[in-house]
């Protein structure tokens, strides 16, 4: 089966979604399907563009038996809401374009957000004589409305119509949980056309390792402190605020607690500003892929946040490498979403409710006075991420639901010698 990826992240990218869409095509390729992934030159969470893209409209390169073709998309992930907005709509077009020279592809798949991703994959599928799948990783832009960020109701009425039309022109629907699955039924979709597939973790990548390691020792860190740490994107949602409450709470504790928070994002600068004063809160740039696994190991505890205006059933993919890793969760979420029945259901760390620094506070005091307790938490959470959401178990349910619509008849074939002339109508 030859699988068309069209993704707006992806490696040498830092973060969930470009390693998460790797690990996929990868596996995938592992499994013997023919794997050609579409996406742009590398821009997110990069202090500086690549030597070899450099100067480059086009590039094609070949990575773990992935044929990559790169497009420049003028995307500089910009902070401005705005701004941001129309690079994700400047970039249907061009995606598109670059798919349409791959040839005898059998199924199209592509991640969102950003929506268009959806409209550029079923465009692509339709030229192709193929069928979309559609892999849903945020509820956009109900997210956005919970948050508050996006109030405006034209503007609201807009991304719902596009949101609608991205799962109409996708025959198959995949979401990481029940809750996300319930959130698009809802929504008006035939249960049957979504599947839900829990993101995975790589167990063999991310595994147990030595507390007392280089990254802990280039913060200046003893083996007396108890770390507790946070790593991935600082932004809105994830309620950053109360992890810095409740480090103003533990000041003078004891336990000398230290909260490692290693990212960037939106919020970032004003953290900063919010813990100036406090000595026991670290601030560390983002780290590379490579060193991430280094970052839990140093930590006695791992945070796991979200705001308190988070509605939707969020499952942050740090949960689960914190599981790997045989760390104990700290989780400071809405109680009603997936993610804490996880947390729960694997006994593997403590959860609090969303916004509650005291709640947060207690629960550190807690692990601190137990460690036999937090070494049990880290243990059950490993054990539970390598029953459920091993990586090959994962992604052979994605191959499973890609084999099933690429079996499905075909919406239009277009002869080998087709010219670059784009659909003007989607898939039904």
């Amino acid at each position: 089966m030859h699988i068309l990826v069209l993704t707006h992240y992806w490696p040498p990218e830092i973060g969930a979604s470009p390693h998460l869409t790797f690990e996929l095509a990868e596996t995938l390729v592992e499994l013997g399907n023919r794997v050609t992934v579409v996406t742009g030159m590398p821009s997110y969470n990069m202090s500086a563009l690549p030597e070899q893209y450099h100067g480059r409209y086009l590039y094609e390169e070949e990575v773990s038996g992935i044929r990559v073709l790169r497009i420049a998309t003028g995307t500089s992930h910009s902070r401005s809401k705005f701004r941001r907005g129309l690079e994700h709509l400047a970039i249907t077009p061009l995606y598109t374009l670059r798919a349409l020279g791959v040839r005898n592809v059998d199924v199209v798949y592509t991640v969102s957000p950003p929506l268009t991703m959806g409209i550029a994959a079923s465009l692509a599928a339709r030229w192709h004589g193929a069928r979309a799948c559609l892999g849903v990783q945020d509820l956009f832009p109900q997210s956005a409305i919970d948050l508050g960020i996006m109030k405006n109701r034209l503007l609201v009425r807009s991304f719902e119509a596009l949101e609608r039309l991205a799962y109409a022109a996708s025959c198959a629907i995949t979401v990481h949980s029940s809750g996300n699955k319930d959130h698009i039924v809802a929504k008006g979709v035939q249960p049957a056309r979504i599947h839900s597939i829990p993101n995975w973790v790589d167990t063999e990548a991310i595994r147990p390792g030595h507390r007392m390691n280089e990254f802990r020792a280039e913060l200046g860190l003893s083996e007396s402190d108890f770390v507790v740490s946070f790593a991935g994107t600082m932004g809105w949602s994830q309620g950053l605020d109360t992890v810095v409450q409740a480090a103003r709470l533990l000041v003078g504790d004891p336990t000398r607690t230290i909260f490692v928070l290693v990212g960037d994002g939106t919020e970032r600068q004003r953290l900063g500003q919010l813990a100036a004063d406090l000595p026991n809160v670290r601030f560390v740039p983002m780290q590379p892929q490579d060193r991430y696994s280094q970052v839990l190991a140093a930590s006695d505890a791992c945070l796991v946040t979200l705001r308190p205006e988070v509605h939707t059933p969020v499952v942050p993919s740090k949960l689960l490498t914190i599981m790997a890793a045989a760390r104990p969760v700290l989780a400071s979420l809405p109680l009603a979403g997936d993610a804490p029945q996880i947390v729960q259901s694997a006994k593997a760390g403590i959860v609090s409710a969303a916004g509650d620094a005291a709640a947060l506070a207690d629960a550190i005091r807690l692990l601190t006075r137990a460690p036999d307790q937090a070494a049990a938490y880290g243990h059950n959470g490993r054990e539970y991420a390598i029953r459920h959401f091993s990586r090959p178990a994962c992604v052979r349910q994605f191959e499973q639901v890609l084999r099933s619509i690429a079996r499905a008849p075909n919406p239009r074939k277009v002869p080998a010698s087709n010219s670059y002339e784009l659909p003007t109508t989607l898939p039904k």
